[in-house]
């Protein structure tokens, strides 16, 4: 073979005959030898994972077989894990869906709107004590006068018993001009042939649930129909009890709206209450506007200015706050009682895997003396618990929300068509709201409740010597 040499400007390289470089063949070689290590490192590593996932294949199967031969226990455990996941998934679904109900209600009413009483209102609703002013003419002047001020709508209020065609039914009344309720709810649609007639002192304005009550299969009263009312006081000379009644006739019925205090009102003219009721000119409630949402606190500070506490004033927005602080004290005092059945489950898982490593001790015994881990022992248990907080979990969120829209169909009042629609229809209910960040949350507590449940009898095997569980 001829070997000679060549030089260029970088540096010199010996040629066989070839002209082929022989450091190059040198390269080509090493080249081969690490692309055949290399490719043995691969199958290495593609084996070890295979069996690694082979072998985590395997510890799953082995947890299933077991929880299966222990049917009834592995079914009460799942059962805890169950119960406390489906109630905290069922509470937040109704919590959520009461709190959007009471927004859909309040937005019924107009934002500007500020209802006036005479004293301070106790948390029902109802005077603390008796009134300190008296509402009269003189007072809705003074308001109408204030600034921001759009409205003043005065009304007198009492109950009558309603007798129509033999039916009774006892309503509250509020005596108005009923051509205003639009400033009350401006979203407000009347039955078709239905009509508004301020003037006339025998029309009567009621509400879809007045005319459709729930659970009636019949309608209590039609658009024409004539309404026998009776109104029962106490005569202050004598102390006697008396009855006055008055003919009305249902000038027009009033779309559900799904606001409760709209829903059941029966509105009739201003001067016909102050007559029938007694009232002298003594206003119980009036409405003020403001010229828009935002003078409603300006309105506010403007009428207790005024009269400072001897008169109440209260705001929807003030009625869904307060509304929403009671909603979520009772969402927590329950979410709690939930969570305890929560642990409650976990205490089950702890108890559960603890006596079957207890039942399994020369199983486990014989696994280690043949060559098993106790990492491989303590993932064997551990998948016991994931599998039971797993199957535990999802089944709790599907229960959870089954059983929200269950208790809430359950509860819920049947009859008074919607709309002026067909009696025994069902009324507005509270529908309950679930949301993937709440579900997600209560099934990512119940998983990790059920490993940390898991991991001391899990390590409480794996730390077993295999010659004293074989002698058990």
């Amino acid at each position: 073979m001829d070997i000679y040499r060549t030089k260029n400007a970088d540096n010199n390289t010996r040629y066989n005959n070839t002209g082929s470089p022989k450091h190059v063949r040198n390269l080509g070689s090493a080249l081969d030898t690490s692309s055949s290590s290399t490719s043995r490192m691969h199958k290495k590593n593609r084996y070890k994972k295979k069996n690694k996932s082979k072998n985590i294949k395997q510890i799953f199967i082995l947890s299933f077989d077991a929880l299966r031969e222990r049917k009834a226990r592995s079914a009460l455990t799942i059962l805890m894990v169950v119960v406390g996941s489906a109630l905290m998934v069922a509470l937040n679904g109704m919590s959520a869906g009461q709190n959007a109900f009471i927004k859909k209600q309040m937005s019924m009413l107009a934002p500007n709107v500020l209802f006036v009483s005479s004293g301070q209102r106790g948390f029902r609703g109802g005077p603390q004590g008796p009134p300190t002013i008296i509402l009269n003419s003189e007072v809705v002047n003074r308001i109408k006068s204030l600034p921001f001020v759009e409205e003043v709508i005065p009304s007198y209020q009492g109950q009558l018993e309603l007798n129509a065609q033999g039916n009774i039914l006892n309503s509250q009344i509020i005596a108005m001009d009923p051509k205003k309720i639009y400033l009350v709810s401006p979203s407000l649609q009347l039955v078709d042939g239905s009509s508004i007639q301020s003037n006339n002192p025998t029309a009567m304005l009621v509400g879809d649930s007045v005319a459709n009550p729930p659970g009636k299969t019949t309608p209590f009263v039609t658009i024409g129909q004539t309404v026998k009312g009776t109104f029962t006081y106490v005569e202050q000379n004598t102390g006697k009890t008396k009855d006055q009644s008055k003919s009305f006739v249902i000038s027009g019925i009033m779309q559900p709206t799904g606001n409760n205090f709209i829903d059941r009102s029966v509105i009739i003219n201003e001067a016909t209450g102050n007559s029938l009721f007694h009232k002298s000119g003594k206003y119980d409630q009036m409405v003020v506007t403001a010229l828009s949402g935002d003078y409603v606190n300006a309105v506010q500070q403007e009428i207790m200015g005024l009269f400072g506490n001897n008169i109440g004033v209260t705001t929807p927005k003030a009625i869904l706050e307060t509304r929403q602080q009671f909603q979520s004290g009772n969402s927590a005092f329950t979410l709690a009682i939930a969570f305890i059945a929560l642990l409650v489950g976990a205490v089950g898982i702890i108890t559960t895997l603890y006596t079957s490593v207890s039942e399994r001790i020369k199983e486990i015994g014989t696994m280690k003396a043949i060559g098993a881990k106790g990492r491989f022992i303590l993932a064997l248990f551990l998948s016991e618990a994931i599998l039971i907080g797993i199957i535990g979990s999802t089944l709790g969120i599907l229960s959870g929300m089954g059983g929200a829209y269950i208790m809430s169909s359950s509860f819920a009042p049947r009859g008074g068509g919607g709309g002026g629609g067909p009696p025994g229809a069902a009324v507005p209910h509270i529908n309950p709201i679930f949301t993937l960040n709440d579900m997600l949350s209560v099934w990512i507590l119940s998983f990790l409740l059920s490993i940390a449940a898991g991991i001391f009898p899990a390590w409480k095997a794996s730390r077993l010597s295999p010659i004293e569980a074989l002698r058990r």
